[in-house]
């Protein structure tokens, strides 16, 4: 159960908390094929074949790991590889991401997404903790954030404690006056717990709990966790 009174922050993931990620990927993703159809068919190629893009990714992982943390890098040099699989021109890799960046920025909120940051933000800071390469300020969601951290910009990713640590540094408290609030069970509920917050679990499509350990809270939308911190006061 949570303890409302301890909570001075709160750190929210972004994919599949605040908007379905799937759709927006295979959106960037067709867009950059149909971009790349016109500059490198070749890599173009690549990219329409499921297969084919995936063994990209994985060999781009598995030779350059120090980015494997890093999905813009991993996208950048993908298509690189791709380009250069296909003897097209490597120069088109910076472009060809900003194509699919562009695309990958227009989300689609969950109908509760907006009205619950406005009411959350009312009462506490918000950091956004994501994995992935999503800007809030991009995606139309920076008024309600005070600061903003990914993996690829920190160097390491959730579940890792440090992440969680200067997310909450950034909000200017401590760990255990923060809660996170994300939909992964163990990226964010065991991260966060691992790093001495309370944790919420966004579980919109019922899924089964399958861990020793459990969050403070569970709820299937956002407006739940608007509910569950009713009684704190709007901030002066």
């Amino acid at each position: 159960m949570l303890d409302i009174s301890k909570i001075r922050a709160i750190t929210l993931d972004l994919d599949d908390t605040l908007w379905p990620i799937w759709p927006t990927i295979e959106r960037a993703e067709k867009a950059l094929t149909t971009w790349l159809g016109q500059q490198a068919p070749g890599a173009a190629a690549v990219f329409a074949d499921p297969h084919a893009r995936l063994e990209v990714r994985k060999h781009v992982a598995r030779t350059q790991p120090d980015i494997a943390h890093d999905l813009s890098a991993l996208r950048r040099e993908s298509i690189r590889l791709a380009l250069h699989r296909a003897d097209e021109d490597t120069g088109l890799a910076e472009p060809a991401f900003e194509i699919f960046f562009a695309e990958r920025m227009r989300v689609e909120l969950f109908h509760d997404a907006r009205p619950a940051l406005a009411f959350l933000a009312a009462r506490f800071p918000l950091v956004a903790l994501s994995n992935g390469n999503a800007d809030v300020g991009r995606v139309g969601l920076g008024e309600f954030f005070v600061a903003g951290l990914s993996a690829s910009e920190f160097g390491v990713g959730k579940p890792d404690p440090r992440i969680f640590h200067a997310a909450a540094a950034s909000a200017g408290v401590a760990a255990d006056a923060v809660l996170h609030v994300g939909d992964d069970a163990a990226l964010d509920v065991l991260g966060g717990l691992g790093a001495g917050m309370q944790t919420v679990w966004v579980n919109r499509t019922e899924h089964l709990w399958t861990h020793d350990v459990y969050p403070h809270e569970t709820v299937a939308t956002l407006s739940e966790l608007c509910d569950l911190l009713q009684a704190v006061p709007v901030r002066p």
